[in-house]
């Protein structure tokens, strides 16, 4: 696996891969991988010659300078997780290669970037937005990969991509799951047994909830049963529990489009803050 850590060299390294007509996938991470990043390599490869892996924790994204210090940072396990499952290229670049000290550029999605995570982290889409937009002018990628866990991230990207004429090729890849239920998530590392059997709230909550809405009962319902069993729970805050719409993800009080409806969470275990998903209709 070729490494790099400065832009010019890899532009050189991927300019030459583009000039002998092979295809190139991206798959940008923070890092602290696990089976789910391993599952967006494996989709890359799937579908690409030459499949590269950045590693790069944002600061930009982060409105907690907290949970930025806190962030697991892994970065030989990475890179042997990476070789392992064959992928070809790693940049992992520093700040300064990255932002040279400036970090004044924002973006603004509308109405896209100010419910569900826009609301109770702002600015971290601006600056998703951000890096995002400076990898794929790096990399100039025919395909990029993205998990679904990040659902309201993808949306962002995917306006992004139209807005900016990148015209890449975007997967959202499923969310892989532990057999308990739990979504994968570098931020699981910083959870304990007990942790992980609270956190498990999450998943639960989104599957019951599915199951009722399928059966006719008002979303209001099941919300307000989430927000006491939470309550009652006391190890789990919970943050926001939503029904939205998959494409705008402008919230719903009811559901009758069932295939374009999506239920989102977020709750803290511990100090450590969790997100989950479910599609009412699997794609």
């Amino acid at each position: 696996m070729e490494i790099f850590e400065e832009i010019e060299p890899l532009r050189a390294f991927l300019k030459g891969k583009r000039a002998a007509l092979k295809s190139i996938g991206l798959v940008p991470t923070m890092g602290a991988l696990h089976k789910g990043h391993l599952a967006l390599i494996r989709a890359s490869k799937a579908q690409n010659e030459v499949t590269i892996s950045s590693i790069y924790i944002n600061p930009t994204q982060f409105n907690n300078q907290a949970d930025l210090d806190k962030y697991p940072r892994m970065r030989e396990a990475d890179i042997k997780l990476l070789e392992t499952e064959g992928c070809d290229v790693l940049f992992a670049p520093s700040n300064t290669e990255m932002y040279s000290g400036y970090q004044s550029l924002t973006f603004d999605f509308g109405t896209l970037d100010k419910v569900l995570e826009g609301k109770f982290r702002p600015g971290h889409f601006s600056g998703v937005a951000l890096v995002v937009s400076k990898l794929f002018n790096i990399v100039q990628p025919d395909r990029a990969y993205f998990g679904q866990k990040d659902y309201q991230q993808f949306q962002v990207i995917r306006r992004l991509n139209e807005e900016l004429k990148f015209s890449i090729e975007l997967h959202s890849v499923p969310i892989v799951r532990e057999e308990s239920g739990l979504a994968l998530s570098s931020r699981n590392q910083r959870l304990n047994e007990q942790d992980k059997k609270n956190a498990l709230f999450l998943y639960d909550t989104l599957s019951n909830a599915k199951v009722q809405l399928l059966k006719g009962m008002p979303f209001s319902e099941i919300k307000t049963e989430a927000e006491t069993r939470a309550k009652k729970k006391g190890e789990v805050k919970l943050e926001y529990f939503e029904l939205a719409n998959k494409n705008t993800l402008q919230e719903l009080e009811d559901v009758n489009d069932f295939k374009n409806g999506i239920l989102l969470i977020a709750a803290f275990v511990s100090d450590v803050r969790l997100i989950d998903n479910m599609l009412l209709v699997a794609e």
